[in-house]
């Protein structure tokens, strides 16, 4: 059976650590020898199933004492010591800088890189370097998964014709559980702390919504980033007189319980890559109302008005329509959480899971022959 390599920074509890975190146990559940090569190791972090053996690829005591170039190098040169100990037949890179570094880090040898885009392009791609570094390296990739139609239409042709698009798998815990049967006036909200997911949005329209339907409150669930956002909810919060009716919930460990009564989940990024928070909502059966942020996310699984509730990102106005409609007609937000729960057919663990073995093992295959 075939040897595949994970190769990303570490993993710390997020979505493109959990993403690896599950495929990497499906592959060596069904035979291959599979390893996760990390740059270092964080406090919270998943935990590898023990099939699974992790490698360090960072840096070591001696490479600390480098200048940045000199860390630079010592990481390519890290990785490119463990790929020629191993000799896998695949690596699969994760996510912006660790897709750099195994391609570097395989240009003299003969083993195929799989990349993997993880977020908005736009923003994220487009600093000086990767005007270079794109167009040098990324075309030496055997293949490339975006998650959206967004994410690859940002790049070139080249890269375009040899990728495919993978949906995330949604945790088990999400799917195929009992419908509900009845609905609490909550409102739910899940998202880290963090100024890309615009809640100060969702409190002003939430406190519109409220003045018209005093007896509905918000939740939202989610840690704090530790980069002022938290401090400005609070802020808001109290400017907006709604501190009885919105709570910040914090971190949870079973937002399916938590969340599954609500009356609707809103979700108010200005852009996502695809956004697990909302596919695990639309799992659940919950009625959603979303931004249609780049670089598509949302749009890749919600279709408005039949699985979902689409508006424009910052549009404060159109959320707040959205949120009454979704009270006023329980029977129509009913009808788009019964829609929204057959996301859990499409993107469940194991079918994602045959995607991503079709796609590894079609690589393997063409580099091979």
């Amino acid at each position: 059976m075939h040897k595949i390599v994970f190769h990303l920074n570490c993993l710390e509890q997020g979505g493109a650590e959990r993403v690896v975190t599950n495929l990497a146990a499906q592959f060596a559940e069904d035979g291959y020898e599979v390893l996760v090569a990390t740059e270092w190791t964080a406090d919270n972090e998943f935990i590898l199933d023990e099939k699974v053996r992790r490698v360090h690829v960072g840096l070591t005591e001696q490479d600390e004492k480098k200048s940045r170039i000199g860390k630079f190098f010592a990481r390519i040169h890290n990785l490119i010591r463990m790929i020629e100990t191993e000799k896998p037949d695949l690596v699969i890179a994760f996510a912006y800088k660790a897709n750099y570094r195994a391609l570097m880090a395989t240009l003299q040898s003969q083993v195929p890189v799989l990349i993997s885009v993880r977020t908005d392009p736009v923003g994220h791609y487009e600093a000086p370097w990767d005007k270079i570094l794109i167009p040098w390296l990324y075309p030496k990739a055997a293949g490339c998964v975006f998650q959206t139609e967004g994410q690859r239409d940002f790049f070139q042709k080249k890269i375009q014709e040899k990728s495919r698009i993978i949906l995330n798998p949604i945790n088990e815990k999400y799917v195929g559980r009992e419908k509900v049967t009845h609905r609490t006036k909550e409102i739910a909200h899940v998202g880290r702390l963090v100024d890309f997911k615009n809640q100060p949005l969702l409190i002003r329209g939430f406190a519109k919504v409220h003045e018209k339907y005093p007896d509905y409150t918000l939740k939202i669930f989610g840690g704090d980033s530790f980069d002022g956002t938290k401090e400005i909810l609070e802020h808001t919060i109290r400017d907006c007189h709604v501190e009885d009716s919105v709570k910040l919930m914090g971190a949870s460990d079973d937002l399916a319980r938590e969340t599954e009564h609500a009356a609707f989940f809103a979700f108010t990024s200005d852009w996502e890559g695809l956004p697990n928070v909302l596919m695990e909502a639309m799992a659940l059966g919950l009625p959603c109302v979303a931004t249609d942020c780049p670089c598509g996310g949302p749009r890749t699984i919600m279709e408005h008005e039949k699985n979902g509730l689409l508006i424009p990102i910052k549009d404060e106005d159109a959320l707040v329509t959205a949120m009454c409609r979704l009270i006023e007609e329980p029977e129509f937000a009913e009808k788009l959480g019964d829609q929204a729960r057959k996301l859990g057919e499409i993107a469940n663990a194991h079918g994602i899971y045959v995607q991503w073995k079709d796609y590894v093992e079609t690589i393997i295959a063409d580099c091979t022959h």
